[in-house]
């Protein structure tokens, strides 16, 4: 796989028609009682299959959380796998939600385990050990995105604080613009990306400011509280940001029998949303 993977992002975008992307964060006891047995892992497996098929041509990217799956230990890192070669059958951009940080060859195997293993055609990763451990997954034709202003409320205690000029996320953020500006693509994005939060609107535009570059994978949507209006400013020319929501699209209230039409109306519902946001 040799083409950008940033460029690869824009291009699913562009499919889809929206920088919508899904959550799959599947926790068992809130799957449709339809799908939901004694066999964990076999049920999560159900129900993201029938949410990759509910969701296709509404979005173009999806995001598994490996903690969902990994808590079932083999089995689940199994479903985990075929999860992700069936949403690339599908042709989804794959983001594995893993926030991988560590140094040197373990690194070099969390990596592994991302891009050969579970096939992500982008990973999350914790650079706060420094830049050097995100080096490992930066290969060619994926994507990596860094956690730089995260949607987590305690967040703020390590983020917010000082740290030179300005603060510890902004720090992170140059480091980030630094870092990428070796792997740009023809649609002028780096493939080293941030995670910039949907609920910090606040600092939503020195985010972009310090890194013009940057696609912003944003967390936060919808279930924890960010709206259109708190992503806007993240957004350069409509363009920029994939914008993810989870629990609003996989449990949308008053749905009985038809999970799958109530996951597929509610993402077509995030789609448009964000589309609208993405437009300005």
């Amino acid at each position: 796989m040799t083409a950008h993977g940033g460029d690869r992002l824009c291009e699913a975008i562009d499919r889809a028609g929206s920088p919508a992307c899904v959550g799959l964060d599947p926790v068992l006891d809130r799957l449709p009682g339809a799908v939901r047995g004694a066999d964990a892992p076999g049920s999560l497996e159900a129900f993201c299959m029938g949410v990759l098929d509910a969701v296709h041509g509404a979005v173009g990217v999806v995001k598994p959380q490996s903690a969902c799956f990994e808590r079932y230990g083999s089995a689940g890192v199994a479903v985990l796998e075929r999860v992700c070669a069936r949403a690339k059958e599908l042709g989804f951009f794959v983001i594995l939600d893993a926030k991988r940080g560590d140094i040197g060859v373990t690194a070099e195997h969390y990596a592994a385990f991302a891009f050969d293993a579970m096939g992500a055609d982008a990973v999350t990763v914790n650079p706060y050990m420094g830049f050097d451990t995100i080096e490992p997954f930066r290969r060619d034709g994926r994507a990596v995105f860094a956690l730089v202003r995260t949607s987590n409320a305690g967040s703020d205690a390590v983020q917010s604080a000082p740290a030179g000029a300005g603060t510890v996320a902004e720090a992170v953020a140059r480091g980030v613009a630094s870092a990428g500006e070796s792997s740009m693509g023809a649609r002028a994005w780096s493939d080293l990306g941030a995670v910039v939060a949907a609920t910090k609107p606040a600092d939503a535009a020195r985010m972009r400011e310090l890194m013009p570059k940057q696609i912003f994978l944003v967390p936060g949507f919808g279930a924890q509280g960010g709206t259109v209006e708190t992503v806007r400013e993240l957004f350069t020319d409509g363009a920029g940001a994939v914008v993810n929501a989870s629990r609003s699209v996989l449990y949308p209230e008053g749905v009985g029998a038809d999970w799958a039409g109530g996951i597929a109306s509610a993402a077509e519902a995030f789609a448009e949303q964000v589309g609208v946001a993405a437009r300005g």
